[in-house]
């Protein structure tokens, strides 16, 4: 099979796996610029770190990174044999997810759509 094929190459694609452990939440039901905030302010800190301002910011995004968050914390410590110390947030980011379309009647008989977003977040976790 010649170098360039679709097959080879798309095998060794496949074959590059990346073993830093990650957590990954579907379908969550906050928007993308929402959950953008949160991620924002803790990209790139120590896991310590990131718990404590997850704890106390108001967001409702907040609330949902930080299970996200000790999830990907529990697959270090569990599946890679990581030390918690010496863990920060390699990647966090949020892809846009579905979004479910509602309906809300206005006057003279019209109605307007509503958009309900969803978001798929992902974390990454590596090792200092």
């Amino acid at each position: 099979m010649a170098k360039g094929h679709r097959s080879q190459i798309k095998r060794e694609r496949n074959a590059k796996k990346d073993t830093r452990p990650s957590a990954k939440l579907s379908y969550a039901r906050v928007s993308v610029q929402k959950a953008c905030f949160v991620l924002d302010a803790i990209r790139g800190k120590d896991v310590e770190t990131a718990l404590g301002i997850l704890e106390y910011n108001p967001r409702y995004a907040s609330s949902l990174t930080k299970k996200l968050l000790e999830s990907a914390i529990a697959n270090a410590e569990n599946n890679n044999g990581m030390n918690r110390d010496n863990l920060y947030i390699a990647e966090c980011y949020a892809n846009k997810g579905p979004t479910m379309k509602r309906v809300r009647p206005r006057a003279q008989g019209r109605a307007y759509r509503i958009e309900k977003r969803m978001s798929h977040i992902t974390i990454v976790l590596d090792e200092r």
